[in-house]
């Protein structure tokens, strides 16, 4: 089976509604995604960072019971595991503040074996931040050169919007690497100041990835896939919870590039609509399940229907 790689940040999500706790769990944007994807039998590594403290053993204990490797996790004696508040508003929508306990010499791990059209997923400020970028890029460059796919979710938060310019060679570093671009609509405001996702995508992306995946939430899906443009609708539901919504949205994806047997060829020379299809309506379903509870990934009874052998 193809192997699914992830590099990102891992966080304890505690969740609170009109101020008082309601859930904490593990947490983080590719994170998320892989816990998903482990629970679906999918042969998941994740390259990410931990302290070495009881929040830290907890989230090894939930990734190992969840399917995932952690032999690319650094794990940072004395210090303690990143913890995220989530204010959650009458939208379910989240308003965080975060807290970071980080050695000056982070991530440090040894590059896996990665084999033609394995998936690579990355994102967030993880994959923009100046103190990770001589070890994240490499990484990166590493897979690409060995045939994978790559999966990069923008996932680029209002509180990092006043560096949108001096990031603005990284992320067109990201862009060369990806083979597969996602942004919300807000991740769009954020960095560009506008949600107008087809002059982003032909001014930004398309020089550089052809595939670009633009999520609006209840308005839906658009795809944009060299000249040629699809949508695809939302379900309409009353959300718990939207924190995992567009990490699950890239679990479906990266699911259905498993299950429909794509690969990185197809991948650049366009796909059909009716793959492009298949592909939404999983993100769609992944990250709907998602919405409806306060978890951050798909549950063991989602998961078990879309389970691969």
């Amino acid at each position: 089976m193809r192997r699914i790689f992830g590099i990102g940040e891992t966080v304890y999500d505690i969740l609170f509604r009109n101020g008082q706790p309601v859930a904490g769990v593990p947490g983080g944007s590719v994170f998320n995604g892989l816990i998903s994807l482990g629970r679906c039998g999918l042969n998941c590594s994740f390259i990410t960072e931990i302290g070495d403290d009881r929040v830290g053993r907890n989230i090894l204990d939930f990734m190992h019971d969840n399917g995932i490797n952690t032999d690319g996790i650094s794990c940072y004696e004395g210090k303690k595991t990143a913890i995220s508040l989530a204010y959650l508003d009458d939208n379910g929508d989240a308003h965080y503040s975060f807290y970071k306990d980080y050695p000056n010499n982070r991530l440090d791990f040894r590059m896996p074996e990665i084999r033609k059209d394995d998936i690579v997923a990355f994102g967030a400020y993880f994959a923009l931040n100046p103190v990770l970028r001589n070890k994240v890029r490499p990484f990166l460059e590493y897979a690409k050169s060995c045939g994978a796919i790559l999966y990069y979710d923008l996932n680029f938060r209002s509180n990092h919007s006043h560096e949108a310019h001096l990031l603005s060679d990284t992320f067109t570093e990201n862009y060369r690497l990806a083979d597969i671009v996602r942004a919300s609509d807000e991740d769009l405001v954020n960095l560009y100041g506008n949600d107008d996702f087809r002059s982003i995508y032909l001014s930004a992306i398309a020089p550089y990835c052809r595939n670009f995946i633009c999520t609006r939430g209840a308005r839906g899906v658009f795809v944009l896939d060299g000249g040629s443009e699809y949508s695809f609708p939302a379900k309409e539901i009353v959300p718990v919870s939207t924190i995992g919504a567009g990490d699950n949205y890239n679990a479906g994806t990266i699911y259905g590039l498993v299950r429909e047997e794509i690969g990185k060829e197809e991948l650049s020379a366009g796909l059909s609509r009716e793959k492009w299809d298949r592909l939404a309506q999983l993100g769609v379903e992944f990250g709907t399940e998602v919405c409806l509870g306060t978890s951050n990934y798909v549950s063991p009874g989602f998961a078990s229907k879309y389970r691969l052998k």
